[in-house]
């Protein structure tokens, strides 16, 4: 298993990094086991077509997103697992993170064409443009709930040795614009458990799926430094509400929390009022770390 340091030398020369088995495949179980309430299993969708469920995920590559909050607490919880969190905060160089998007996604052979050109996150990532100062860089990670091998449609990525420099317009560029790019592309295939990070600015595209009644199941989080707002996909107050939010509100750890937003302890925000209306609309869960003295 590649450690830390090694992970964040290739990030910072290439705008990403595969890192094999980074969550052991136990731990990924019970998130697995929720996958049912949101997706159809591979079998019943290559056999039942018609099902509503399937039939909903046919026709477009994004179909198949569904973003946090989950209707169960494990997959939030994945995606603020402590292995995902140490190693965004390796690779921004910050442990002042925020979590700004998470979501569960499937594919299904011959759902739809999940082959696509070469391109760059940040025009749905970002207000601005990825900067190259460490402080300022954002990062998405892909976690394989399955083995993902080259024919369950991997990601494929471009070093930034090769791009590095490329204007922020066009954003996407084919096989005739950039045939030595397609050349030179990396797969990220790899076994249930893996993590792919990587930079909003690094090109990269997903392939097609050809396995015969093949499904690939992956959770993606991004994470960017606290204090670079500009950056994010979703206000996480505008879901606060939702019952998922409650049950993962329950489960979470106060450093879990804290990736949302929840201000730390010690901040003014936190009086005997507050944090007793706090407690209150979430009850159950562990705010002792709040707590004012």
């Amino acid at each position: 298993m590649t450690d830390l340091a090694d992970a964040v030398a290739r990030w910072a020369e290439h705008g990403f990094v595969v890192l094999a088995g980074w969550v052991p495949a136990a731990e990924l179980e019970p998130a697995r086991r929720e996958l049912a309430d949101l997706y159809p299993p591979a079998d019943e969708f290559h056999t039942r077509p018609d099902d509503p469920r399937a039939a909903k995920l046919r026709g477009d590559e994004f179909a198949g997103i569904t973003p946090f909050p989950f209707p169960g607490p494990e997959l939030g919880l994945l995606a603020v697992h402590p292995r995902l969190v140490a190693l965004a905060e390796a690779l921004l160089g910050t442990a002042d993170v925020r979590l700004y998007s998470a979501e569960a996604w499937a594919k299904y052979t011959g759902a739809a064409d999940y082959d696509q050109p070469l391109h760059r996150d940040y025009l749905n990532h970002t207000l601005l443009a990825p900067a190259d100062d460490p402080a300022f860089r954002q990062v998405e990670l892909f976690l394989y709930l399955c083995d993902v091998p080259e024919e369950l449609g991997p990601p494929h990525f471009v070093s930034k040795t090769l791009t590095r420099g490329t204007p922020a317009f066009p954003n996407w560029l084919s096989r005739d614009e950039r045939p030595e790019w397609y050349a030179a592309e990396a797969s990220a295939a790899g076994p249930a458990g893996t993590v792919v990070a990587y930079e909003v600015g690094t090109f990269h595209r997903g392939t097609g799926l050809t396995a015969p009644g093949g499904v690939r199941y992956t959770l993606h989080a991004s994470y960017r430094p606290a204090g670079a707002e500009w950056a994010g996909r979703i206000a996480w107050a505008d879901r606060s509400h939702e019952p998922g939010w409650y049950a993962f509100a329950r489960r979470a750890t106060a450093r879990q929390l804290l990736l949302f937003g929840f201000p730390p302890p010690g901040h003014p925000y936190w009086t005997a009022t507050t944090w007793a209306a706090v407690a209150a609309r979430y009850p159950g869960a562990d705010l002792t770390a709040f707590q004012p003295s």
